[in-house]
């Protein structure tokens, strides 16, 4: 979800409107390549850089996000972690092995 708002600020901030098969086709890109970055920091931005390249805008606007993408990285990176927990609990109890 991240990074699907972030794309569109960057687009609102580059004074673009995205229409609607844009903003499909923007979530459709970032649901396959956000699978596999979980558990590397940081890598979200890249994604979030090639994505809004891909959409034909400036992906220098995308640095306007870098300050504040550390904090947003680490409160990702907990809700990950516990998550995880959770649905490692959830089948550890449903297997019967807790």
């Amino acid at each position: 979800m991240y990074l699907s708002l972030a794309s569109v600020f960057v687009a609102q901030a580059s004074g673009i409107d995205l229409t609607l098969g844009q903003q499909i086709g923007t979530c459709l890109i970032l649901m396959l390549t956000s699978k596999g970055v979980a558990g590397v920091r940081g890598a979200s931005f890249l994604i979030l850089v090639s994505t809004v390249s891909s959409l034909g805008l400036d992906p220098q606007k995308a640095f306007a996000i870098l300050a504040v993408d550390a904090l947003m990285d680490m409160a990702r990176t907990s809700v990950n972690v516990i998550g995880n927990c959770m649905a490692t609990y959830v089948v550890a109890k449903w297997e019967g092995e807790v």
